[in-house]
């Protein structure tokens, strides 16, 4: 459904005129909330028509010469030629709220979709077409963030430009390192098992921020083959250490890959490939997820856990999720989110919420992992909380995974603290 291309083509074809005017061009990207869990809940056909109803609503709120694409799922690339000023751009976004206050319709239930936007303006952002999509792009992303409705992109912050192809070629040609981070047993002070992060180094602009182009492959059809990856790496490193018990290592899947079909037995495979039993698998998923495609991923939760994979529920206490979710997940345990944890020693009522969390997670048989622990006051309160584990930079810092291997997997490598305090 990416039509790149023609969506490059058409940006490219208005440059010149938006040039020979000194008139404003817009590359809009705009997510409609709700087109992708209608194919989740009817199928796929259904979703496909909420998809064109959508299209039709956009194109009907826009001018003729505007150019509505389809960029995904729940995703369109609006291209906004010949606007006068900045002004221009906010009102086609206001039209774009107003036409989806009512629901679509012709469908097993009326479906009311949410729009957000992302805008870049040429030439005030960028002037290539990849740039300008790009930049909405992260525009798009920064709106969901803040739950604004549209923002446009703002050329003084700072982010790393990920070119797509750049991306795909080194996720194909195995070029992002995995760095395994240790989690800490608090209780039996020893190392319990790692969580599987991936790096990349780009050549042309040196080390990229994983909140960057995890971020990016999150956006496009790129973070399908990101977490291929991740899966295929973690388990071959995880299969030189076979022979440490109970060691797990913990893989971050995104929620766009997690309900889709097959993922299970994708993991199931690998795992066989490689010797090693579900059990050192723990699938990390945000709490924030949770509020989306609730029947698919408690669907997939399920059968990964019946199959013998743990899960876990990542950040969790920032989120949007209420206690009551936590009944339909089959969860393993619960990832306490670091802005709680480096608060513990110095917020009594942080430090009451805190213990509150883990006992009920303990009431509902699931383990906790406290993120962030950054110094060891707050490792020895953890640990007199009852807490399970516990990752952060005074209990080791993230390393490349062939390090972590050898070190371990030497003759005192499973008993010894890893270092790295910071």
């Amino acid at each position: 459904m990416l039509n790149r291309a023609d969506i490059f083509e058409a940006i490219e074809g208005q440059l010149t005129r938006s040039a020979a005017s000194a008139g404003h061009l817009a590359v809009m990207m705009l997510r409609v909330e709700g087109l992708r869990e209608a194919s989740l809940r009817f199928g796929y056909a259904i979703g496909e028509q909420a998809h064109l109803r959508a299209r039709e609503r956009i194109c009907a709120a826009l001018r003729p010469i505007d150019r509505v694409f389809s960029a995904g799922d729940d995703r369109f690339a609006v291209v906004l030629p010949g606007l006068h000023s900045h002004n221009h751009v906010l009102l086609a976004a206001m039209r774009l709220l107003q036409a989806f206050e009512r629901p679509l319709h012709d469908l097993p239930c009326p479906l009311q979709g949410r729009p957000e936007m992302g805008v870049a303006l040429h030439p005030d952002h960028a002037d290539t077409p990849d740039l300008l999509c790009r930049r909405a792009d992260m525009a798009l992303a920064a709106a969901h963030a803040r739950g604004e409705s549209c923002l446009l992109h703002e050329p003084c912050e700072t982010h790393d430009e990920i070119v797509y192809e750049e991306l795909r070629e080194a996720i194909e040609a195995n070029r992002l390192s995995a760095y395994f981070q240790p989690v800490w047993n608090l209780q039996r002070n020893t190392i319990a098992g790692v969580e599987s992060l991936a790096r990349w180094t780009s050549p042309r602009q040196g080390l990229v921020s994983p909140a960057s182009f995890v971020g990016f492959a999150e956006r496009s059809d790129l973070i399908q083959a990101l977490t291929r990856w991740s899966i295929g790496t973690t388990l071959r490193h995880a299969a030189m250490l076979r022979d440490a018990p109970g060691l797990t290592f913990a893989i971050n899947f995104s929620p766009r890959v997690f309900a889709r079909p097959g993922l299970v037995e994708q993991l199931m495979d690998l795992l066989e490939i490689w010797g090693l039993p579900p059990s050192v698998v723990v699938a990390e998923i945000t709490e924030t997820a949770l509020v989306n495609d609730l029947d698919a991923i408690a669907h997939a939760m399920r059968r990964m856990r019946d199959r013998g994979a743990r899960i876990a529920i990542d950040d969790f206490g920032t989120g949007y999720a209420s206690i009551a979710y936590l009944r339909r997940f089959p969860a393993s345990e619960l990832k306490i989110d670091r802005s709680l944890v480096c608060d513990l020693t110095c917020d009594p009522r942080t430090a009451k919420l805190v213990q509150s969390i883990i006992q009920m997670a303990h009431h509902m048989d699931m383990a906790t992992v406290a993120e962030g622990v950054e110094d060891q006051a707050t490792q020895d309160l953890l640990t007199a909380m009852g807490c399970d584990y516990a990752q952060g930079y005074h209990l080791g810092r993230p390393e490349p995974a062939g390090d972590f291997v050898a070190r371990y997997a030497g003759p005192t490598g499973g008993e010894s603290r890893v270092s790295g305090s910071s």
